[in-house]
C-alpha cells in the first residue's frame, strides 16, 4: 500500500532547483557550493530520481485507489500539461535571450544558449521543437521528464506488483547504451543531451525506492559505522569528492590518479549517465537517507521550509529558474561581471523562486474550501 509523503523529497527537490539555477548562471560564485563540485553527479540526477519517486508515489496511490485506467489518464494529462509548458517556456526563453543579446556586447548569448539553429532555420527548428528534438540549453530536463511520464503507464502496474522485475529490465535497457550506443535523435543529426535510454534507470530506481519506502522496515541492528554498505557508499562519496576537487589542480590530479584508473574512469559522460555518475549519486542518496531522519524536526526552520516549498512546486519553480538564468547573465554582463553583481543576481533569483513558491502555496490555501482566511 502506498500512502504518506516523505518530507525529505520536497527538501532535496527544492535544493536541486537551487543548484540548477546557480549552475546555469555563468560565473556565479554560488555555483562553487553545488553538489557537482564535490562528486561525479550533480543536481540533474537528484531531480530525475526524485521525479520518479514522486510520480510513482502519487500515481501509484491513484492506481490502488481508483484503478490503473484512472491513473493512466491522470499521467497522460500531466504529460500533456508538461508538453504545453515546454512549448511556452521555449517561446519565452527565446524572447528573453534575443532581447538580452541585443544589449550584451561581451558575448554571444544566442550561441551560448544553443539558439543558433533557430536563427539559421526557424521553420525546421519550430517543427523540431514540437517533436521535442530541438532543446536549447537549460531546457533539456523537461522533455526528458515528459518522455519518462509517457512510459510510466506501461510500467506502473508491474512496479506495484513486481518491482524487482522492472528494475532488472531497466538495468538491461541502461546497458544497451554502452553496448550499442542507443539514444534518441535530435536536430541536425545530434542526439538528446539527457539520453532517455540511460536516464530512465534513475527514474525507475526513484519509483522503486518510493514503493520500498512504504513498506515497514526493521530497526537498524547496528550503528552506521558498523554497516558495511554504508561504509562502502560513504567511502566512494569521499573518494569521488577528492577526485573532483583535484580537477582544479591538473598537476595534483595527475599525481594522485594513476593513468590506469584515469583510463577506466574517464570520460564521465553526463549524456549517457556513466557508471561513475550513477554510482556516485546512488551512494550519496543512500548516505543521505541513512543520516537524515524521516521526521520533520530538522526541517522546522525557515530555510528548510522555504526549500521544501519550492520542491512542492518544482515545475513552476524550475520554469522560472530557466527564465531567470539568462536574465541574471545579462545583468552580470552589463555590470562588467563584477563579483558583487554576480552575488546579487544569484540571491535575487533565489528570492524570486522562493516568492513564486510562496505565492503558489498561498493561492492553493485560498482555493481550499472551508478554509477561513484572516483579513
Amino acid at each position: 500500500m502506498i500512502n504518506g509523503r516523505d518530507p525529505r523529497i520536497d527538501f532535496f527537490r527544492g535544493l536541486a532547483l537551487i543548484f540548477i539555477f546557480w549552475d546555469h548562471v555563468p560565473g556565479n560564485p554560488f555555483a562553487q557550493l553545488t553538489v557537482r563540485n564535490y562528486g561525479f553527479s550533480d543536481a540533474a540526477e537528484i531531480f530525475v530520481f526524485l521525479a520518479g519517486y514522486a510520480a510513482v508515489l502519487a500515481y501509484g496511490r491513484i492506481a490502488l485507489r481508483d484503478g490503473f485506467v484512472v491513473a493512466c489518464v491522470r499521467i497522460l494529462r500531466r504529460a500533456w500539461v508538461l508538453y504545453v509548458v515546454h512549448i511556452f517556456l521555449l517561446t519565452l526563453l527565446m524572447g528573453i535571450v534575443f532581447v538580452a543579446n541585443n544589449h550584451v556586447e561581451t558575448r554571444d548569448m544566442i550561441q551560448e544558449m544553443g539558439l543558433s539553429y533557430f536563427v539559421r532555420n526557424p521553420q525546421q527548428a519550430l517543427a523540431d521543437e514540437l517533436l521535442l528534438r530541438f532543446k536549447p540549453n537549460l531546457t533539456d530536463p523537461l522533455p526528458l521528464y515528459i518522455l519518462l511520464l509517457l512510459a510510466l503507464p506501461l510500467i506502473l502496474p508491474w512496479m506495484l506488483r513486481r518491482t524487482e522485475y522492472v528494475v532488472g529490465l531497466s538495468v538491461a535497457l541502461y546497458l544497451m547504451v554502452p553496448l550499442f550506443g542507443w539514444n534518441l535523435s535530435a536536430y541536425e543529426g545530434g542526439v538528446w543531451y539527457f539520453n532517455p535510454v540511460a536516464w530512465q534507470l534513475l527514474f525507475v530506481l526513484g519509483g522503486a525506492c518510493a514503493i520500498r519506502g512504504q513498506r515497514p522496515s526493521a530497526p537498524q541492528p547496528r550503528p552506521l559505522k558498523q554497516q558495511p554498505l554504508f561504509i562502502v557508499c560513504a567511502t566512494y562519496v569521499v573518494i569521488s569528492g577528492l577526485i573532483t576537487l583535484s580537477w582544479k589542480w591538473p598537476g595534483l590530479h595527475e599525481m594522485l590518479i594513476p593513468k590506469a584508473i584515469s583510463d577506466l574512469l574517464y570520460p564521465i559522460s553526463k549524456t549517457d549517465l556513466s557508471p561513475a555518475r550513477l554510482l556516485h549519486f546512488l551512494a550519496l542518496a543512500y548516505c543521505a537517507a541513512k543520516l537524515l531522519p524521516t521526521g520533520q524536526a530538522w526541517l522546522n526552520n525557515w530555510p528548510a521550509q522555504q526549500t521544501c516549498r519550492m520542491g512542492r512546486y518544482s515545475l513552476e519553480v524550475f520554469c522560472l529558474s530557466v527564465l531567470l538564468a539568462p536574465l541574471a547573465d545579462m545583468a552580470n554582463a552589463l555590470a562588467g561581471d563584477t563579483w558583487p553583481m554576480q552575488v546579487f543576481t544569484a540571491l535575487l533569483g533565489l528570492g524570486l523562486m522562493m516568492l513564486m513558491a510562496s505565492g503558489l502555496e498561498l493561492n492553493k490555501r485560498l482555493g481550499t474550501p472551508g478554509r477561513v482566511v484572516a483579513v
